[in-house]
């Protein structure tokens, strides 16, 4: 008998109002089922004081965040002057083998997740750009979800995969996308042997490196189909906004993935559960 499971994500949660208001009718008008909250997000107090009480049944991750906005905690390598995040992926990187510099970061995570935590149980990490792929902030997180009795974390280990939709290979934000799979497989490849030693879990696939910025329903859809294996949890991380100032954000899209009735029924028809890391403990 299978035993497939699909989670559909909500990252960048407590960022926007328009993304809180996304995750908000996702959850109560579509089949979202699982959200991460940005701590040092501008509508992070918007987010836990007035979508989740709204949101019962919502598994919530910590989206840790050391690449946008500004830091929970005093800092001199991760941030400028005015305490703002300053490093992109590649610079966090090469500074993640230098001692002080994983201090700064480990005592932003932990403020970070102690600060969800006040509000909410914790399901699951994961991180904005995939941070925490980085293997030396993976033993970090591993170590921190340990210490916080956090169950899942989030790997990045996604199937190369195609729509057949000759404008979306085109647009040039997808060749850069291919390049993060293949980084982040890698990651993922090593990451999952620290795992191995520990009792925290995680997914078996992701959807949504290989369309960053090109998501939508058929994205999800095809990404599901290139998995073969019978027994997974396979997780489609969405970056849902709604309409801002009378205009379409550029994640709209993604949240009208959370509202297709049609991609619901073939998921299930696939034998995919849809669920999430909550209802799995």
């Amino acid at each position: 008998m299978n035993n497939k499971k699909f989670i559909l994500n909500a990252d960048d949660f407590g960022l926007s109002k328009e993304n809180n208001r996304a995750v908000l009718d996702g959850y109560n008008n579509g089949f979202l089922t699982s959200a991460s909250v940005c701590a040092n997000g501008e509508a992070f107090n918007s987010a836990v004081n007035e979508i989740l009480p709204e949101c019962q049944n919502l598994g919530i991750g910590v989206h840790l965040n050391i690449i946008e906005g500004k830091a929970l905690t005093k800092n001199e390598l991760l941030t400028n002057k005015n305490n703002e995040f300053n490093n992109g992926f590649i610079a966090l990187w090469l500074k993640s083998y230098n001692p002080a510099f994983l201090q700064e970061v480990e005592k932003e995570f932990r403020c970070q997740i102690e600060t969800v935590m006040q509000y909410t149980k914790v399901d699951h990490i994961d991180s904005h750009v995939h941070v925490h792929s980085i293997p030396n902030l993976f033993k970090l997180t591993l170590k921190l979800a340990e210490e916080y009795k956090i169950p899942y974390i989030r790997t990045q280990y996604e199937e190369m995969y195609f729509v057949p939709n000759i404008f979306k290979h085109l647009n040039l934000k997808y060749p850069p996308n291919i390049l993060k799979i293949i980084l982040l497989n890698h990651f993922t490849q090593n990451n999952r042997k620290l795992l191995s030693k520990s009792d925290v879990k995680t997914n078996d696939f992701i959807i949504g490196v290989g369309y960053t910025g090109l998501m939508e329903s058929s994205t999800v859809e095809y990404g599901l189909d290139a998995l073969d294996d019978e027994d997974c949890i396979a997780e489609s991380l969405i970056h849902p906004c709604v309409y801002s100032n009378g205009k379409r954000n550029q994640h709209y899209n993604e949240f009208l993935i959370t509202q297709d009735k049609r991609l619901k029924d073939s998921i299930e028809r696939m034998g995919f559960e849809i669920t999430n890391y909550k209802k799995m403990l």
